[in-house]
């Protein structure tokens, strides 16, 4: 094993396990949860798998079924705090090592396009990414989609076109390991489709005049695809118990309004914001990398270009979505480091002497470049196979170090740290009472975190964000978080009994049914207000974040039935909206 293979694996493994904050509710909702739910027959599942007609497949968090498999029939799960540990800790080494495959494979495609002396810039422009640092590691689709996509790059034949001989693009074997990653990225995200319709046009166009090189690939690419699609199917219906494609699911739910309710942006919205987030202090050296491939004359260029024109296309056809999230372009990721790469090393070094055409070069269409000085490597540079380039670029690449060690250890901690404190709370207090949520949706991790069978039976509600599965007015519309947060104390006055019961029975109807039609509320007679159906009891233990205090009326109202702070965490000026203040623990007392 090279030792930068290594040092990727030891990383993203490192970053993994001392990932400690709250980014996306993807990565314990669409992952771990389900995943939990299979193996341990508990589980919140929210709307997107309870629909007739669900829009998320088991693959990608069938990736963690067999630790929680193994955990189980060896009874380590509960084994009390060790169980505790292996549960949550499994799946992150797990997923650390699936996120060193985009550092690694990156690697491999920086030789295949520059050159061997570019690559191990690529991977240090990798390795130290605050965006991969922020999400690589963590179990979400889009990060196995970008370890995948990536693989699959480092296969494709980027230097494709009709000038080139068939021969050297129809590498049957790397062709082959290209269509099977490119198809695995399709299986955990569909939306990945949108990068290989491009690059599949783009190779059919290369090779359009050789029938046979066409038809033999094209042959491959649909007994792949079709196998791929034909899996999905199976394994989908296996685990819904009925005949269930859920890519066609998820482009009927989400060509409707369902998918402007969690937010709309801007069109510039990726070129603007995106981008430079992905990017952070490596933007300069990328965009300079895009405009010396486009303003190059030089006929060796193509790989350069085709990389270019695949991250163009995503960023348009992404762009015309009104949904959009940094996350979904975090694939092309690896594709601008190689832009940055090809700056850094150009500008780090200094020509020998003008190309010439039929000059032999140490990459596709770069110039032949010598040490800008001539002292020799460190041991460290030589152990790593780390770049030698100047400090003043190291220093600016390395300024968001440690932005990425208090994104990774400490901002918004504090509804990781929560499921560390209910989970201390003794089995036998569990069983015997309730715990509330007065958090926006899925502000913390589900059971895959807190894994106490004893609160299966309502013994820990939160508030519902059921989206508008019936195309109503986005305007007008309101989910149970909105109403809530809309006038907290009256939520409480209103859906909640004027004492506590002591012997805290389970609320009948805490939270809006996932995946059924939205409630509609009734007119009050007395007051004319709109009433929904919720009724809650009120709970041993309310969880909720600190800014809900400072709502009129809220912390006076909790106080006078019998509620006092116990525990809290995370810091108050961090988070964002009604996300904000610290978490905290508030139990009853009689």
């Amino acid at each position: 094993m090279r030792a930068s293979t290594f040092l990727a694996i030891f990383l993203r493994v490192l970053i993994a396990l001392f990932t400690r904050t709250f980014f996306q509710p993807d990565e314990y909702f669409q992952s771990l949860e389900p995943a939990h739910h299979l193996v341990f027959g508990y589980g919140h599942l929210t709307w997107e798998w309870m629909l007739p007609q669900p829009i998320r497949s088991i693959a990608y968090p069938a990736v963690n079924v067999p630790i929680y498999w193994l955990l189980k029939v060896s009874g380590l799960a509960e084994s009390g705090r060790l169980g505790d540990l292996l549960l949550i800790a499994c799946p992150k080494i797990l997923h650390g090592c699936l996120a060193a495959c985009t550092d690694i494979y990156l690697g491999e495609i920086s030789r295949v396009v520059l050159g061997s002396s570019y690559a191990s810039t690529a991977m240090f422009l990798s390795l130290t990414s605050f965006f991969h640092a922020l999400a690589l590691s963590r179990s979400l689709s889009n990060s196995l989609e970008t370890s995948l996509t990536t693989i699959a790059f480092a296969y494709y034949p980027w230097d494709a076109s009709s000038k080139l001989s068939p021969q050297l693009i129809f590498n049957r074997p790397k062709l082959m390991k290209m269509i099977v990653f490119s198809a695995l990225a399709c299986m955990i995200r569909p939306t990945n489709a949108v990068i290989w319709v491009f690059l599949y046009a783009n190779l059919f166009w290369a090779i359009r005049r050789h029938r046979r090189i066409v038809f033999a690939f094209g042959k491959a690419m649909f007994a792949i695809g079709l196998a791929s699609v034909a899996f999905m199917f199976i394994l989908d219906s296996l685990y819904y118990g009925k005949s269930t494609f859920t890519p066609l699911n998820f482009l009927r739910t989400n060509l409707s309004s369902v998918s402007l309710f969690y937010g709309e942006s801007p069109w510039h919205y990726y070129i603007s914001q995106a981008i430079p987030i992905l990017c952070t202090t490596a933007l300069p050296f990328t965009l300079h990398g895009i405009w010396s491939t486009t303003v190059s004359k030089t006929t060796h260029n193509t790989p350069l270009r085709t990389i270019l024109a695949t991250v163009s296309w995503v960023v348009c056809v992404y762009s015309f979505a009104g949904h959009k999230e940094w996350r979904f372009l975090h694939p092309i990721l690896p594709l601008l480091h190689i832009f940055a790469a090809k700056s850094l090393v150009d500008l780090s070094f200094r020509p020998l002497r003008p190309y010439k055409r039929g000059t032999s070069s140490n990459s596709r269409g770069t110039t032949p470049r010598a040490k800008s000085n001539s002292r020799a490597p460190s041991a460290i540079h030589r152990r790593f196979d780390l770049p030698d380039i100047p400090t003043r670029y190291l220093g600016l690449l390395l300024a968001t170090l440690p932005i990425s060690l208090y994104i990774i250890l400490f901002y918004c901690s504090g509804p990781i740290s929560v499921l560390s404190y209910l989970r201390s709370i003794p089995k036998n207090e569990l069983s015997n009472s309730t715990i509330g949520i007065l958090m926006p949706c899925h502000s913390v991790p589900g059971y895959a975190y807190l894994h106490r069978e004893q609160l299966t039976h309502g013994g820990i509600w939160a508030l519902g964000c059921e989206p508008p599965l019936e195309n109503q007015d986005l305007s007008t519309y309101m989910d149970q978080t909105n109403v809530f947060f809309d006038s907290p104390k009256d939520y409480l006055q209103t859906y909640f009994p004027n004492g506590v019961n002591p012997i805290f029975p389970a609320s009948p109807f805490p939270t809006s049914v996932r995946g059924a039609p939205s409630l509609l509320p009734s007119v009050s007679a007395l007051s004319g207000q709109l009433i929904y159906e919720w009724k809650h009891e009120w709970p041993r233990h309310l969880v909720f974040f600190g800014d809900l205090l400072r709502e009129n009326g809220v912390q006076v109202l909790l106080e006078t039935k019998g509620y006092k702070e116990v525990w809290k965490g995370g810091r108050e000026w961090e988070g964002e909206g009604k996300r904000k203040g610290g978490v905290r623990v508030w139990k009853w007392y009689p």
